[in-house]
């Protein structure tokens, strides 16, 4: 029966009412709290080994303070601060979250009560308000991974919707001008570095030390252009023979 309740409900809690049931719930039951009527007399004893089990699975023990507030009666009084020093004593205060159990407003109490009220059955200060606060968030976080993961192990996570193919094409649109952009730059550098490069080779060619082989063909060149220049200066027309 308590695989459809599993189904429809976020937290599963078990009040057993003998012995036999709380081994059964602790050691094999799919539950996320036992919580113990401990306002009336219980007729069993609390073993360590058997609520050590039940808090290895992740399940948490629940004391309600509501009947020894609300005025049930001093006899109710006396089993809840005998009960809850008890189960306290037997976790060694851990695995316990408290709760009021209250059917009307007046039977809540504020949280510094209650912890206080939690000094007395024998837990320390942060025990108690580890109890008020930390446990309980840890029994719901508790559940919703039985619940939503896969053996309690790994979680299935939103990880969001896919983005629209508008985006897409802009993104890659965006990225081809980049690319295109960065292709001229290369070009425009490059064409810079050759005409460098052109640069420095001819003023290397002027500044580099000549040979007596090439001094010797520019005097000859020289020499030649000179000569044909005063042939033609001393040369005269031809008079004609008519």
């Amino acid at each position: 029966r308590l695989t459809p309740l599993a189904q429809q409900y976020s937290l599963i809690a078990l009040r057993p009412l003998n012995e036999k049931c709380l081994t059964l719930a602790c050691n094999s039951l799919d539950c996320d709290i036992i919580s113990l009527d401990l306002s009336s007399r219980l007729p069993f004893h609390f073993k360590f080994k058997t609520l050590a089990a039940a808090i290895a699975r992740g399940i948490r023990l629940e004391i309600c303070y509501g009947p020894g507030v609300t005025g049930s009666g001093a006899e109710a009084r006396r089993n809840l601060i005998g009960n809850a020093a008890s189960l306290i004593r037997a976790t060694r205060g851990r695995g316990i979250i408290i709760s009021s159990e209250a059917k009307r407003a007046l039977g809540v109490r504020a949280p510094f009560d209650v912890v206080n009220l939690a000094c007395v059955w024998g837990l320390t200060q942060e025990k108690g308000k580890e109890a008020l606060c930390d446990e309980a968030r840890k029994v719901v976080a508790l559940a919703g991974m039985k619940r939503r993961s896969w053996r309690g192990i790994v979680d299935v996570v939103y990880g969001g919707e896919k983005p629209v193919k508008e985006g897409r094409e802009t993104k890659d649109k965006s990225g081809n001008r980049n690319k295109n952009s960065g292709k001229k730059d290369e070009r425009n550098e490059g064409g810079l570095k050759r005409k460098a490069d052109t640069g420095t080779e001819s003023n290397a060619e002027s500044q580099a030390p000549l040979s007596k082989r090439e001094l010797k063909r520019r005097a000859k060149r020289a020499k030649l252009q000179g000569s044909g220049a005063d042939d033609n200066s001393t040369a005269s027309p031809i008079p004609d023979g008519g």
